[in-house]
Order: structure tokens, then C-alpha cells, then sequence
């Protein structure tokens, strides 16, 4: 069933990396907004980052990870921006002439199945407006969960784990990584205290 899955559901990566890199344009710096794990493990190297809000789009534990945070017979979680609402991270500015190796490795990580639909997103900061990358997620997507029930999301907090560790641990360190940011995200800390009282934090 989850290779029927895949085979379904996947999309190549490269025609959307040829389309980001064309919208983009290559003549100036490139800037992409980190809203989860990009925060804590970004993977590049930034010559600038910034606090940065967008609206329109909120961060959500609504994406099924099916190997990084979870298997295909244990699925778990990973954020993911979905229409609504708005979001505060970091924008990052990586300079031109390394903008376009730095992308390609981005894309590596964050798009070898084509889960995402990258987009040029207007983000606020203190000194001024950017453009930046961002990668959200459909809710027509298969990958997306829509909102779980608090059963649901113990149930994945409590069993689901991938190749990078479990979504409990992907959620605890995105909690920790916004608060050292000055982030406070009430649904985030909302799950915390959910793992905690249930004693699995």
C-alpha cells in the first residue's frame, strides 16, 4: 500500500527547483523564511537573518512523515505552512554568487518527493519587506492531516519515529528553537504541555 502510495502521490522535484530558480532570477541575493526545523538546522550558510512574519500562511503539525519523523505503517508528524492565518520565523539571505549551489541543496533535503509547493512569500521584518522562499503545504494535499484530535496527537507524539528521530522530539525542538527566537506559538505550546501532562516530555 505505501509503495502504491508514492507511486501515486509523488512529484519531480526538479521542473519546481527550475521554476524557483527562474522566479528568482539569480541577479540578487536570495532570501528564504525558516518557520520549523530550518530555524534549528538550517543546512546553509546565511549572510543574514532576520526575524520575520508572513500572513496569510500559519505553521501547523499537519504533514504526514512517512520516513524523516515516522514510517509508512507509523506516519509521523512535521510542520508545515498551510493557508490561514499568519506565521513569525526567520527570513535568511544567502548572497548571490552561492544562492544558486545553496538552493540546490535545500531542495535536496526539503523536496526529493515534491511534498511541498514552494512560493515566493512577502515577508515583514523590522528593516523592511523581503521576497522569500518558502515551502507550505496544499490542503488538497495527500500529505496534509488536517487538524488531529488530541487522541490522534498522542498517539503519533507516543509512537511515531523516522530516520532523524521521533515527531515528539522534531516538536519539542521547534518549541525550544521559537522560544530562544522570541517566538511564542500558543497551538505549539499547546502540544508541549499536551506531551507533558500525559508524560511524554
Amino acid at each position: 500500500m505505501s509503495s502504491l502510495y508514492s507511486a501515486l502521490h509523488l512529484r519531480d522535484p526538479q521542473p519546481m527547483l527550475q521554476r524557483a530558480l527562474q522566479a528568482w532570477g539569480g541577479g540578487h541575493d536570495l532570501w528564504v523564511f525558516g518557520y520549523a526545523s530550518l530555524i534549528w538546522r538550517p543546512e546553509f550558510d546565511a549572510d543574514e537573518q532576520r526575524p520575520a512574519t508572513v500572513h496569510g500562511w500559519h505553521r501547523a503539525l499537519e504533514m504526514r512523515s512517512r520516513v524523516n519523523r515516522g514510517t509508512p505503517d507509523c506516519p509521523g508528524l512535521v510542520f508545515a505552512l498551510v493557508p490561514g492565518g499568519s506565521c513569525r520565523g526567520v527570513a535568511y539571505r544567502i548572497g548571490q554568487p552561492r544562492a544558486a549551489a545553496e538552493l540546490e541543496r535545500l531542495w535536496a533535503r526539503e523536496m526529493p518527493t515534491g511534498v511541498y509547493d514552494p512560493k515566493w512569500l512577502a515577508c515583514r521584518t523590522a528593516q523592511g519587506p523581503v521576497r522569500a522562499l518558502a515551502f507550505t503545504l496544499s490542503r488538497r494535499s495527500p500529505a496534509h492531516t488536517g487538524p488531529l484530535s488530541d487522541p490522534q496527537m498522542l498517539e503519533v507524539l507516543r509512537d511515531a519515529a523516522g530516520r532523524f528521530g521521533s515527531t515528539l522530539e522534531y516538536l519539542l525542538e521547534t518549541a525550544r528553537s521559537l522560544r530562544s527566537c522570541g517566538i511564542h506559538d500558543r497551538d505549539i505550546e499547546r502540544l508541549v504541555a499536551l506531551a507533558r501532562h500525559h508524560r511524554l516530555a
